[in-house]
C-alpha cells in the first residue's frame, strides 16, 4: 500500500497526525499557498495551456440535485452533510466513493485532520485505531484511483480528494473545502459540493485541535448513499 509522504505542504492532506510541515492557523490557505509556491521541493507542472470556454476555471453552482438523484450523506455527532456528486467532472472518483460508502468502509473513520478557512479532512481507515494516531493519514483502501483534475473551482463546500506527491495516489482519503481554496484547482480531483450542512463543516472544523490538526476529540463519521431529497 502507498505510505503517504509529507514532503510537500500542497500534499498535506494525505499526510499522517504525527509530523507535517506546516501548523495549521486561522490563515491556513494563504499560508499553505505560499510556502507552496516558493517551495523548491514543490512539483512542476506542464505549462498551463490556454484557457477557452471549455476549460476555464468552472465556479461550482451547488444547486439542489433533481429528485431520485444519488447523493453522499455524512452523519456526524454535529449534524449531516448532504454532497451532490459532479460525474462530469470525475466519473471514476464519484464511482470510487459510492463503491465504499455502499460498503460501510467510511463507517467508523473520523475527520482526522481540520484547518479553519481550509478544509476537513477524512476517509482514513486508519483512523478506526484509537491507539494509533501517528498512522493517521496514511491509510487507504489498497489501491489507487488515477486524476480526474478537472476545471471545478474549490470553492468552499466543494468536495475533493486527498493524495500525496503522486498524481495517481488518492484512495479513499477526502476532503471539504471550508474556505475559497483556488490554488488547488487542477492540483487535486474535485468531485462533489456540498448542497447541505455546511454548518456541520463549520463545527468540525472549528473544533479544537492538536498541533498536527487532529481533533482532541473523535468526530466519527457514517457515510451512505442516498436518494435525493435526503430525509
Amino acid at each position: 500500500m502507498l505510505k503517504y509522504t509529507s514532503l510537500l505542504p500542497l500534499a498535506l492532506f494525505a499526510v499522517g497526525c504525527g509530523s507535517d510541515t506546516y501548523q495549521g492557523d486561522t490563515n491556513a490557505s494563504a499560508q499553505i499557498k505560499e510556502t507552496y509556491e516558493t517551495n523548491s521541493q514543490a512539483p512542476s507542472s506542464p505549462a498551463a495551456a490556454p484557457e477557452t470556454s471549455s476549460n476555464a476555471i468552472e465556479e461550482p453552482t451547488f444547486a439542489k440535485p433533481k429528485d431520485g438523484e444519488e447523493v453522499a450523506v455524512i452523519e456526524t455527532k454535529f449534524g449531516k452533510i448532504v454532497l451532490k456528486f459532479r460525474p462530469d467532472k470525475a466519473p471514476k472518483h464519484v464511482e470510487n466513493f459510492k463503491k465504499l460508502a455502499r460498503n460501510g468502509f467510511y463507517n467508523g473513520t473520523i475527520f482526522h485532520r481540520v484547518i479553519p478557512g481550509f478544509m476537513i479532512q477524512g476517509g482514513d481507515p486508519n483512523t478506526k485505531d484509537k491507539s494509533k494516531p501517528e498512522m493517521y493519514g496514511q491509510g487507504g483502501p489498497g489501491y489507487n484511483v488515477d486524476a480526474e483534475f478537472n476545471n471545478l473551482d474549490h470553492k468552499r463546500g466543494v468536495l475533493s480528494m486527498a493524495r500525496s506527491q503522486d498524481p495517481n495516489s488518492a484512495g479513499s482519503q477526502f476532503y471539504v473545502c471550508v474556505g475559497d481554496s483556488a490554488f488547488l484547482n487542477r492540483e487535486y480531483t474535485a468531485f462533489g459540493e456540498a448542497v447541505e450542512g455546511m454548518d456541520v463543516a463549520d463545527k468540525i472544523v472549528n473544533s479544537p485541535r492538536n498541533s498536527s490538526d487532529l481533533p482532541d476529540e473523535r468526530i466519527e463519521m457514517k457515510v451512505k448513499i442516498a436518494k435525493w431529497p435526503v430525509k
